[in-house]
Parts: structure tokens; C-alpha cells; sequence
């Protein structure tokens, strides 16, 4: 049981999807509490929604044709990697308030995945199983996935930089 919902815990769609709902609630329910605060703030905001997109584009381009989900798992699918993707990004769009991004938060925005990389590497390490085919080391190697994590590392700091300029551009415009 409890390697059950320590794999579970170890998809990265899984963990952003908390995240958001994490923030959503402290931000709307305790909005002036310490952790509202901290979850309402510009940064962590876009950081979330760039990575619950990173989720949406990885698994549309990578993933999903690998399953086949149906019933209760195909309404689970599309809600952890479509629907909640789009209404947080249109959250941030709409509501979180705008021109206080700097360009270098892309760099902030990159630990979660860094540690979210490392976290699942060593436990693949030590159990020998792996969320995500591309970063399976038992099938590709390790030389593989440093080129994959590498390539992830680059895209996620570019797909950052649209984000700030949205922002910076919103900020503008109102």
C-alpha cells in the first residue's frame, strides 16, 4: 500500500496538480495568512502556472498516446492534464496582478523541477522504477537522461520567459 501512493506521489502531473490546489485554497480561504500570502504572490502564481502547462504540453506531445484511459481514469486524464491546466492558467491571466515578474524568476521557477528530477531519480535509483519513460534509466541510461533532463532544464527556462513577458505586457496594458 504504501508503494502504491509513493509511486502515485511521484508524477510530476500529480505534484503540480496538488500544488495548485494547495495555492488556490491558501490563497482564496486563508488570503491573510502567512501562506495565503505566499501562494497570492506574482512569483509563486506563474511559477505554478507555468508549471501545471509544462504539464499539459509534456503530456499532450510525450504521453498520452501511451494509455488508452477509460470510465473514471479517462475523467481523472482529462481534468489532471486539460482542464485544470487551462482554468489556472486563466486564473493567472485574469486575476493575479501583473508587472512585478523579473526576468531571472525563470531561474526560481526551475527548483521545483530540479528537485522533482533529482528526487525521482534516486528513488528510481534505489527501487528501479520510474515515473515517465523518458526518464527511465534502466531502459536508456544515465548519459540518455542527462541529455533528456538537460533538454527539459532549457525548454522549461524558455517556456519561462513568455510568462514574464505576458506579465510585463499585461502590466502595460492596463
Amino acid at each position: 500500500m504504501l508503494g502504491a501512493v509513493i509511486a502515485y506521489f511521484s508524477f510530476f502531473t500529480i505534484l503540480t496538480n496538488l500544488i495548485v490546489a494547495l495555492g488556490l485554497t491558501c490563497s482564496l480561504l486563508l488570503s491573510n495568512s502567512r501562506w495565503g500570502r505566499y501562494f497570492s504572490s506574482a512569483l509563486v502564481t506563474s511559477g505554478t502556472a507555468l508549471c501545471i502547462t509544462i504539464v499539459r504540453v509534456l503530456y499532450s506531445l510525450l504521453l498520452r498516446h501511451l494509455g488508452n484511459p477509460e470510465g473514471f481514469q479517462k475523467i481523472a486524464d482529462v481534468l489532471l492534464h486539460d482542464v485544470v491546466p487551462l482554468a489556472y492558467v486563466a486564473y493567472w491571466i485574469f486575476f493575479v496582478p501583473k508587472g512585478r515578474l523579473r526576468w531571472r524568476d525563470t531561474v526560481w521557477w526551475s527548483i521545483y523541477p530540479l528537485v522533482y528530477l533529482a528526487s525521482v531519480m534516486i528513488r528510481g535509483a534505489v527501487s528501479g522504477r520510474y515515473p515517465y519513460p523518458f526518464i527511465d534509466a534502466n531502459a536508456l541510461g544515465y548519459a540518455r537522461i542527462l541529455s533528456h533532463a538537460t533538454m527539459l532544464f532549457a525548454g522549461f527556462l524558455l517556456a519561462g520567459l513568455p510568462v514574464v513577458a505576458v506579465d510585463k505586457w499585461q502590466r502595460r496594458a492596463a
